[in-house]
């Protein structure tokens, strides 16, 4: 076992050229590497498949901005107890909405942060697809549709919260652990 994960860590040299790559670049840009690249580069077919559904719900424009869809994650993860998404999605939830307490708050009592009624809709949901997915209905689409989300960002709601259902199981599984680098990210 890793200070990173349970699992070992590969040696970024004997990786894939195109996995190595990936890691190092995310390493350039952020200043550091977060270790959920490295804990899923133990996978790399599964490292791939991740972070190109990571990339085609979270970094492509949509009618969700950036920190509404980290808002999701903080507390779908906060709901799924996952304390790697919460610290590491928590960071960048404070970058995005140049906010250095929306995650607490969010984690605390997402109805009583600063945030709009459509945004507290949109949580509101997406904690109920995260906790007991067997209940949301049309009222969900509908609540959804009259605070002005489109279908497809509906269907961003709901993908974001699996993907980060199976993010936070991995996490969990795995044991992976927060870099300390984002515990003070944008305080």
């Amino acid at each position: 076992m890793s200070d990173i994960s349970s699992y070992p860590i590969p040696v970024l040299s004997e990786l894939p050229d195109d996995v190595r790559e990936r890691i190092e670049q995310i390493g350039e840009k952020s200043g550091f590497i977060p270790n959920v690249f490295l804990a899923f580069a133990y996978r790399p077919g599964e490292f791939r498949a991740f972070f190109d559904y990571y990339d085609a719900l979270m970094t492509r424009d949509s009618g969700l901005s950036k920190a509404e869809k980290e808002m999701i994650v903080v507390a779908t993860s906060g709901a799924n107890d996952c304390s790697y998404c919460v610290i590491a999605h928590g960071a960048l939830l404070r970058v995005f909405a140049k906010d250095a307490k929306i995650s607490d708050k969010i984690l605390a009592n997402y109805r009583s942060a600063d945030l709009s009624e459509r945004q507290r809709e949109m949580l509101r949901v997406a904690l109920i697809l995260a906790r007991t997915p067997e209940q949301v209905g049309q009222n969900e689409y509908d609540a959804l549709f009259a605070q002005g989300f489109s279908q497809d960002d509906i269907w961003d709601i709901g993908a974001i919260t699996a993907l980060f259902a199976l993010s936070n199981r991995m996490a969990h599984w795995a044991n992976m652990r927060p870099n300390d680098e984002f515990y003070g990210m944008a305080r």
